[in-house]
């Protein structure tokens, strides 16, 4: 059997990667690792196929017993504070916290003289500061930061790249632009709204979406299409390498809020909230997945029309398990 240790499994990327694992790769063995007070909602389905292990990964020493304990083939380091609004509110848990969960594992897995596959799963934020004539986005593109969170990533990419050079350790970078779909944290853009339209729909909150900035483009992908993506990195890129993974297409977040309200029939107003306004925001990513599909193959099997359907969807049928008291409107 083939070990997989998978960091940060509870989160929408871990359960999915998990999934797609159980689902399409065979003689697979799935570790997760998990905090106590981790909510468990997106892994009820497979909880019982996977071997959930309690580890904060920011303690040195339960990281070497975790390793220790599962002697991983692969790792995927998918584990981070990743929200960036609460990275400008606690930037010294983002920064020290992030990388010292990386650094932390690369350090269990030198003490426990293992070799195995490893992917960091990055962030097209350590790209920031783009300018038109830089477009579309590669692995050569300047890094300017624009967030704490992002300063956060770019550190945690060159500790990868560092230990790669250092000790040979055989691990992949990938910088992945904006995923979503089912799962995500309603406090991200997309599934905030989304959430926002089935909450209105069922009579939850009145029909009045708040709003940050619109004008913001993203390159978005289906979370689905990045987690095969990282099986394809892990097994065909080369160690040491960084790779973009984008859909190499960018919309504005105004776009993707008004596919999102086409979807429903109840009218919606929609008020620009300013706290919902970041001290500095990146004005527009989109990606260049060139030198990553002519490696492996990739091509996306979701479209962002389904991926949205989905992720509303996803919110519809929460909130309705839930079932909830209905405010007056």
């Amino acid at each position: 059997m083939t070990r997989v240790l998978i960091t940060g499994i509870t989160g929408m990327v871990g359960s999915h990667l998990a999934e797609f694992l159980l689902k399409d790769q065979k003689g697979v063995e799935i570790f997760g690792v998990k905090r106590w007070r981790s909510s468990l909602a997106n892994i009820t389905q497979i909880k019982d196929q996977i071997n959930l292990i309690d580890c904060d990964l920011t303690d040195a020493s339960g990281c070497i017993g975790l390793v220790e304990t599962v002697k991983p083939d692969y790792v995927f380091h998918l584990a981070a504070q990743s929200y960036v609004p609460d990275s400008w509110k606690n930037p010294n848990t983002t920064l020290i916290g992030n990388l010292q969960m990386q650094l932390n594992l690369f350090e269990a897995i030198r003490h426990a003289k293992i070799d195995p596959k490893i992917q960091v799963a990055l962030s097209s934020e350590e790209y920031g500061r783009v300018y038109p004539d830089e477009l579309p986005i590669n692995e050569d593109n300047h890094l300017r930061p624009l967030s704490p969170y992002a300063v956060s990533k770019v550190a945690q990419d060159m500790l990868a790249y560092q230990y790669h050079e250092s000790y040979g350790m055989k691990i992949v970078r990938t910088r992945a632009f904006n995923h979503e779909g089912p799962r995500r944290g309603e406090v991200f853009v997309t599934s905030n709204f989304a959430k926002q339209i089935a909450e209105i729909e069922l009579g939850l909150k009145l029909p009045v979406i708040h709003v940050g900035n619109l004008n913001a483009q993203r390159d978005w992908m289906d979370v689905r299409d990045v987690v095969r993506a990282y099986w394809m990195a892990i097994n065909q890129c080369k160690p040491g390498e960084i790779y973009v993974i984008a859909s190499g297409k960018s919309r504005t977040i105004r776009e993707m809020l008004d596919y999102l309200l086409s979807q429903t029939k109840t009218k919606i107003e929609v008020k620009v909230d300013p706290a919902r306004l970041r001290p500095s925001d990146v004005e527009i990513l989109r990606g260049d997945p060139t030198k990553f599909k002519q490696t492996t193959g990739w091509t996306e099997e979701y479209s962002f029309e389904q991926m949205m359907g989905d992720l509303l969807d996803y919110w519809r049928d929460r909130l309705k398990s839930k079932e909830p008291d209905h405010v007056s409107i």
